[in-house]
């Protein structure tokens, strides 16, 4: 079992200093795994899988079941009874506060829009990501590249199974988990849909060339493009805007969340296969993308992408306060400074600006400038 430290700390901060916690996620990312981690030492818990019919039986009457539980409350896969929420605001209202609850669920419009209703000002969200280089090592950074962050498909006995495995996934999640999310797409279209995202990867949004692909509107595709994201199997890295005088991009840049899910996708089986891929450095950039803002413990509202319609352009921008630091991420062994770099140096005026490369050392460019190795990024990265 892969012990995540990290999210761990976070999660039992939460519950000290707020009535309710949303631990959101994919599925079978391990909510629940790291959830009965967390709790394992705790005496007073209540667990109800809303998944079960005999939970779901007893929740029939949520107030009579709720209301005199003392401790801990969890209400795994929360997205299936929606109505409890306006319930809860009451319940986390009482002074002195018997119980605090935990509510796991995989993200989706229903839920974020319940929660934010009724429980403005109670609720602490916590998005768990995959597992990431910190949590299973350095010595396994390809396998997690090529493999992904779901604990089964990282663990799986070898490629084939992991790969099957993911398989699995996409075909479950596309024919039952979006319907449950309350995400009302057609499962062939879902899953079309999503293939063709794979081969956008790690570009600027294009709704309009995706929508006569599909023959319907730019409003429908970026309709699939939201629903994908909020079930978070897709990331959206959103533009900044610079007053430079120069034509900006002002739409997001599209990802893959999981690189493993992106290789099933692209039918990708094993390292020889995405080595040869023409999709092979978008993949690294989305993978190391993913592991830096971690690896940074940014928030989504710190972070983004920069560039021109001229051809100058920034991987990813972290904002935080004064501080901003800029990340180019470049499958080489001989990163070099471009022009490209320095447009954005200037026109962003970054303190900071690293160049993530897959080489094996680390060392300066310029006095602004440091190449990383990304077998190094926890140790290197300031």
């Amino acid at each position: 079992m892969i012990r995540r430290t990290l999210h761990k700390r976070s999660i039992e901060e939460r519950l000290r200093r707020s009535p309710v916690v949303g631990l959101l996620g994919a599925r079978q990312v391990g909510k629940t795994t790291l959830a009965r981690e967390i709790l394992g030492g705790r005496k007073k818990v209540h667990w109800f899988d809303l998944e079960l019919p005999a939970d779901r039986a007893l929740l029939a009457d949520a107030q009579l079941a709720l209301q005199d539980l003392r401790g801990l409350v969890v209400l795994d896969e929360i997205q299936h009874r929606p109505e409890i929420f306006p319930l809860l605001r009451s319940l986390v209202d009482r002074r002195p506060l018997p119980a605090r609850f935990l509510l796991l669920g995989s993200a989706s419009p229903s839920l974020l829009r319940q929660s934010s209703e009724s429980l403005a000002g109670r609720i602490s969200y916590y998005t768990l990501p995959g597992l990431a280089v910190e949590e299973v090592g350095v010595s396994e950074l390809d396998r997690l590249w090529l493999r992904g962050g779901f604990p089964r498909s990282f663990l799986a006995n070898s490629h084939l199974a992991s790969n099957q495995w993911r398989r699995d996934f996409i075909r479950t999640f596309v024919e039952r988990d979006l319907a449950q999310l309350g995400i009302e797409i057609r499962s062939s279209v879902a899953h079309r849909f999503w293939a063709m995202l794979a081969h956008y990867h790690a570009q600027t949004w294009n709704g309009s060339e995706l929508a006569r692909a599909f023959g319907v509107t730019h409003k429908t595709t970026r309709r699939y493009l939201d629903a994908l994201t909020a079930a978070l199997v897709i990331t959206q890295l959103r533009p900044w805007f610079a007053n430079i005088g120069k034509r900006q991009v002002k739409a997001p840049k599209v990802y893959i969340t999981d690189s493993g899910l992106l290789h099933s996708l692209l039918d990708i089986n094993d390292r020889r296969g995405l080595e040869r891929h023409p999709k092979v450095g978008a993949s690294w950039e989305g993978f190391l993308l993913k592991e830096t803002i971690q690896a940074l413990r940014a928030e989504d509202e710190e972070c983004y992408f920069w560039a021109t319609h001229t051809g100058a352009e920034l991987d990813l921008l972290w904002v935080r306060g004064r501080k901003r630091w800029g990340f180019e991420f470049k499958r080489t062994v001989t990163p070099r400074l471009t022009r490209s770099m320095h447009a954005a140096m200037e026109s962003l005026d970054l303190q900071r600006l690293f160049v993530v490369h897959a080489g094996s050392e680390t060392f300066p460019m310029h006095k602004k400038v440091t190449a990383i190795a990304a077998s190094r990024l926890l140790d290197d990265l300031p």
